[in-house]
């Protein structure tokens, strides 16, 4: 089992530090780097750990949007800076949004013309938060089908937004899950939430009511698995730890 911490880019102080400490004791074994744009002049800096990375490009928070026509231009120049982390931190994966509203369509052929290197496409929840007018491309199994299939690309499986999108579609959640797992994912994205919101949380493990050991029973957990869990401390990463070993104690009673 491969466990990622999510950070940012521009979280060069108390996490950068707390990551490095937290590393060297074996509590995780990647990080998984949001891109900041505008952000080049961290790169050296992270570039000085000797970490693995996974990289998550910008999306809708930072007006990247894939599924906008109007934006392609925008959106290009951000994934050249993405690929600047991607070659300079040699990361295994760059995670990817579809965007939000627009078409799938739109989505694929902005992404089949910026080519980005060694990229997994993210399925999202089916509206955002505070946002339920809008709908987000890749929020089912079968857009992030036709995504993978025309781009040949890799998959992230968040389940989180898979458990999100079952109920706002009135599905078993559990069960739309496992049609997630059929796509064989190369990674996952984790947190806790209510089972029955169509609403993304993003809680500690435990903090909510998933099924965690349901959840470890359809995923292939051999791959890396980023804990995407609200940080409570501005200034350590105590609660990671938590989240760390909550999943060593689901893992040790599955075996």
């Amino acid at each position: 089992m491969k466990l990622g911490l999510k950070l940012w880019s521009s979280n060069t102080d108390f996490y950068y530090r707390e990551a490095q400490k937290l590393y060297s004791q074996g509590h995780f074994d990647y990080i998984e780097l949001y891109v900041v744009p505008d952000t080049c002049f961290a790169l050296e800096k992270w570039q000085k750990l000797s970490i693995p990375f996974i990289l998550h490009a910008p999306h809708f928070r930072h007006k990247v949007n894939l599924a906008d026509e109007k934006n392609f231009f925008y959106n290009k120049e951000i994934f050249d800076q993405v690929e600047k982390y991607r070659q300079k931190l040699n990361a295994l994966y760059t995670v990817v949004h579809l965007g939000m509203e627009g078409t799938i369509e739109e989505s694929v052929w902005q992404l089949s013309q910026i080519q980005p290197k060694n990229f997994v496409v993210e399925n999202k929840p089916y509206v955002p938060p505070g946002c339920p007018q809008k709908k987000c491309r890749g929020s089912t199994a079968e857009e992030i089908l036709f995504a993978v299939e025309q781009l040949g690309c890799g998959f992230c499986l968040d389940i989180g937004h898979a458990l999100c999108t079952a109920n706002y579609l009135e599905q078993a959640p559990y069960a739309y899950l496992a049609k997630f797992q059929k796509l064989s994912p190369k990674m996952y994205h984790l947190s806790d939430g209510d089972i029955n919101s169509f609403l993304d949380q993003h809680r500690h493990l435990g903090a909510g009511d998933y099924d965690m050991s349901e959840i470890f029973s359809i995923i292939d957990y051999s791959l890396p698995i980023s804990i995407e869990t609200e940080k409570s401390s501005l200034y350590n990463l105590t609660d990671f730890i938590a989240d760390v070993n909550y999943i060593k104690t689901i893992i040790m009673a599955e075996k």
